[in-house]
């Protein structure tokens, strides 16, 4: 016997058709509802579903087709729909919003604006809800990545220092300014690369993977660029950072020294208004 999960995608079984939908077996919960306007066409007993389980507004378990932006466990960039006297309700996709009860903000949360939060079970209420509370609920375990390592992150929040990230929606990451050349915001999801798991199992993070911006290659890369435009590029050591990333995904330390490189070869000629091929 078990209980279904809470919160999170169930593999049900239909087991009655009624006029207003379909019953599914949720062994020791009983059946559960699947309202008709979200049953798939042709669907009849015996079927097994994929649903999302939460509560009504009656606090019965319910099923839904609909996708929900987050699910129990998981960290999400949420927008609030509305405020009452007893906290927030942020827009998850789904017809019933989620609770963050005012206990759980970390400011007062305001109708309109987006938060990182973390989807969690209440235990005394037994009911899903959200806390901005992130950091009670990263792992503190040193995880087991390899320098290179390609992630998953979400951009939680700006320091001085760079932007916390959630890696692989588990674990606390950051991402130093001086290593950014792209726009960045809260709530974004990116692939990150591994660069140290420090002893206190913080994470530093780059963008670019190490081996894609190894000098060496770049240097190549840069020299067939001025050979494909006519022998000439205006971008050379006072460009800004992020034109030179925009056009070739590198960072300026990396230009300059690539530069650097085919000017030593002698394959280069350095002019004040740019490159020129030797």
């Amino acid at each position: 016997m078990s209980h279904v999960k809470l919160g999170r995608y169930n593999q049900l079984t239909v087991v009655k058709e009624v006029d207003f939908g379909v019953y599914l077996d949720g062994d020791e919960d009983g059946e559960i509802l699947l309202p008709k306007r979200y049953v798939p066409e042709g669907c009849v007993e015996g079927d097994m579903l994929n649903v999302f389980i939460y509560l009504d507004n009656e606090e019965r378990l319910v099923a839904t087709t609909l996708e929900p932006y987050a699910q129990v466990g998981d960290f999400a960039y949420l927008e609030v729909a509305w405020v009452n006297q007893y906290g927030a309700f942020l827009n998850w996709g789904l017809m019933k919003d989620l609770f963050v009860p005012f206990r759980e903000q970390k400011m007062k949360m305001q109708k309109g604006r987006r938060y990182v939060v973390y989807v969690e079970l209440d235990e005394e209420s037994y009911r899903i809800m959200a806390t901005a509370k992130i950091e009670k609920h990263l792992s503190e375990d040193i995880p087991d990545y390899q320098c290179g390592e390609e992630v998953e992150v979400m951009v939680w929040c700006r320091t001085d220092l760079g932007y916390k990230v959630i890696v692989d929606n588990a674990y606390s990451g950051m991402i130093y300014h001086n290593e950014i050349f792209q726009p960045i915001e809260i709530g974004m999801k990116l692939s990150a690369y591994i660069k140290q798991v420090r002893p206190d199992g913080k994470i530093d993070l780059e963008l670019q993977k190490a081996g894609a911006h190894k000098v060496g290659d770049f240097s190549g890369r840069l020299l067939q660029f001025i050979k494909d435009h006519d022998g000439y590029t205006s971008i050379n050591d006072n460009t800004e950072a992020e034109i030179i990333y925009d056009i070739f995904g590198v960072s300026k330390k990396t230009f300059k020294k690539a530069v650097g490189e085919l000017y030593r070869k002698r394959l280069i000629v350095l002019e004040d208004s740019g490159i020129r091929l030797a």
